[in-house]
């Protein structure tokens, strides 16, 4: 499978400045982005004045815990401590999963390190812009932190911004946590964090167990559906891997489509299409961006008509009739999607 290149991201076309060096490059290189990417680039900026869902108060909520992601990144890295001890691969991996859950995570798993899991080069920070990614760390640990659910039922509203960014947050402190350990260990180890990614979470946690990618192209578990944020530690420290567990979720998206009927960028795909030789689905992200810019929050309206986010039973689904019958439930429930139309009390 072909590295993904950060510098194609949407994050990383928006932070290039225009008529900087950068910018002249990806658009002499990519002329066919252009346009779009310009016409994006001038709407208001994600919780910002201008956009639908604005507030002078709550919106800088979601900013601080961006700016504070910021600040952080830089301690991403470190060097390990010079003696290094001797640790028996099954026991520091009990260790390491009790840890990370005892910090806050509700699921961890482990693999080896793809190829394909490491982007290209990387596209977030104009220091390192461009820079081809070298790692030699072997695995990967990869957990979820999990988001409050009447939060992300309040999508697209500021409340479900408020609640993807503390989620960033508490993933990066947790990913700091298990780093700083490993490298008091004697390993090198690396926190994978909000906009300090050297590797593609989601398909390092589809190795690693922790769920399936969907629809929409985000991790879905079992247990939480989409209501989770994910977090990455690479390593060399030796470790016993997690395998992918197959749960039927590909058939149960064939079936569903809540999240493609309730996009309100209509971004997310009816019909899979061959992507480096994988036949897959994929969101378009220059129409799914563009409708956060329009919004003023990450929208999240396809975590919440996922119905694995509102706790579908995957165990009682054995067959496309029992799909149906599972989607028909949730319809009657929630519609095609649940909405909490209210701002919790403590954000009014």
């Amino acid at each position: 499978m072909k590295k993904i290149d950060e510098r194609d991201t949407m994050f990383s076309r928006m932070n290039l400045e225009e008529g900087s060096k950068d910018y002249n490059n990806y658009y002499n290189n990519h002329p066919e982005k252009k346009e779009k990417d310009d016409e994006i680039r001038n709407k208001p900026e994600i919780c910002g004045e201008g956009t639908a869902t604005y507030d002078p108060i709550n919106s800088k909520i979601a900013e601080a815990n961006f700016k504070f992601l910021n600040d952080i990144k830089k301690i991403s890295e470190g060097i390990p401590a010079l003696e290094k001890v001797d640790v028996n691969s099954e026991t520091i991996t009990r260790r390491i999963k009790g840890l990370s859950k005892h910090f806050g995570a509700v699921k961890v798993g482990i693999t080896r390190m793809r190829n394909y899991h490491w982007y290209s080069n990387r596209g977030r920070d104009n220091e390192t812009y461009g820079d081809k990614v070298n790692s030699n760390h072997k695995y990967g640990i990869v957990f979820a932190v999990k988001m409050d659910k009447e939060m992300l039922n309040r999508s697209p509203q500021v409340s479900e911004i408020i609640d993807t960014s503390n989620a960033y947050v508490k993933a990066s402190i947790i990913g700091m946590q298990i780093s700083y350990f490993l490298r008091e260990l004697g390993y090198e180890a690396r926190n994978h964090m909000d906009a300090n990614y050297l590797a593609v979470l989601p398909l390092v946690a589809r190795d690693a167990g922790i769920g399936d990618i969907g629809r929409n192209g985000i991790i879905i578990t079992k247990e939480y559906g989409q209501m989770i944020r994910l977090g990455l530690i690479t390593t060399n420290i030796p470790l016993i891997e997690d395998e992918y567990k197959d749960f039927g979720l590909n058939n149960f998206c064939e079936r569903c489509n809540r999240c493609l009927r309730t996009c309100p960028g209509k971004a997310i795909p009816k019909d899979k299409k061959d992507i480096n030789g994988i036949n897959r689905w994929q969101i378009n992200q220059e129409d799914c961006y563009n409708m956060w810019r329009i919004l003023g929050t990450d929208c999240g309206i396809c975590i919440s008509s996922c119905p694995f986010s509102q706790g579908v039973d995957i165990e009682n689904i054995k067959s496309n009739k029992d799909i149906d019958e599972a989607l028909k439930e949730h319809d009657e429930k929630y519609g095609i999607r649940p909405y909490i139309r209210t701002q919790p009390e403590w954000l009014k």
